[in-house]
């Protein structure tokens, strides 16, 4: 029998106010503590989504249990949720699988279960929630963090295609500037672009009607600026096409000359 400890969720906000992004994460592992740390750390960068872990086979060891993945499920889709579950090893998709096909249909439908890397695809989804994306986007996010690592496929398997990454945003409109917004900012807090930073402007850049690049990479995608590595000195170059090419570039200038509360 499950234990109110057994099946984790992420933290209100700061504000005590419940999660209200519309789409929720489920983390089925074999491990409580896996599990549970993983959604630590997703939570500490999207704290306005709802993060349930489903870890462990509900006795204290490793495994997976039915009644805390179901446990788990219906406390992500209340209130008219969707979900996008991770899982950590093949047995946990399975045992996945298993609880949907005794939900109510209706329920089910909003179930999205993600080939994606465990932690990564965590933080990205998370992020990517954090905005109020919907499951699309969300499940897309989650797919694609495994994208960027060559390991991702193996022997005869197929890596993630373009087509399951987020959908960037729209072109400018007929009549905008087509010429980018470009500026440069010195990277001031001592840890760099480190995670919990990397969340913020990429929650920031998903914001705006605009296509936001950061040395090259997607300013929207939490991971790709992780990739970066910037560190303390370093000098970005953000450009920015669309309606709201400015105000995106102008936020992200002054949200990393801030220094993210570290300086």
């Amino acid at each position: 029998m499950s234990t109110p400890h057994d099946v984790a969720r992420s933290a209100p906000d700061a504000a005590g106010a419940p999660s209200t992004a519309p789409v929720a994460l489920v983390l089925v592992s074999h491990s409580a503590t896996l599990a549970e740390g993983v959604r630590e750390l997703a939570a500490q960068m999207a704290p306005e989504v709802l993060i349930v872990a489903a870890g462990g086979d509900g006795a204290g060891g490793l495994g997976t249990s039915f009644d805390l993945v179901e446990q788990a499920l219906g406390e992500a889709t209340a209130d008219g949720r969707s979900a996008v579950v991770l899982t950590d090893l093949g047995s946990a998709v399975l045992t996945t699988e298993s609880v949907l096909e005794f939900l109510d249909e209706d329920v089910a439908a909003r179930v999205h279960l993600a080939d994606a890397p465990f932690v990564e695809a965590a933080v990205a989804a998370g992020v990517t929630a954090a905005g109020g994306a919907p499951v699309g986007e969300v499940l897309g996010a989650a797919v694609a963090a495994g994208a960027g690592f060559p390991h991702a496929a193996g022997p005869g398997e197929v890596a993630p295609e373009a087509s399951a990454e987020p959908t960037p945003p729209a072109p400018p409109h007929a009549g905008d500037s087509a010429a980018p917004i470009t500026a440069h900012v010195v990277v001031r807090n001592p840890m760099g672009l480190h995670a919990r930073p990397a969340a913020v402007l990429a929650r920031m850049m998903a914001g705006f009607d605009a296509a936001v690049q950061v040395d090259g990479v997607n300013g929207a995608s939490v991971l790709e600026l992780m990739q970066l590595a910037a560190t303390q000195g370093r000098t970005l170059e953000v450009t920015a096409t669309g309606p709201q090419a400015r105000v995106a570039v102008d936020a992200f200038v002054g949200a990393v000359e801030e220094g993210f509360g570290e300086v």
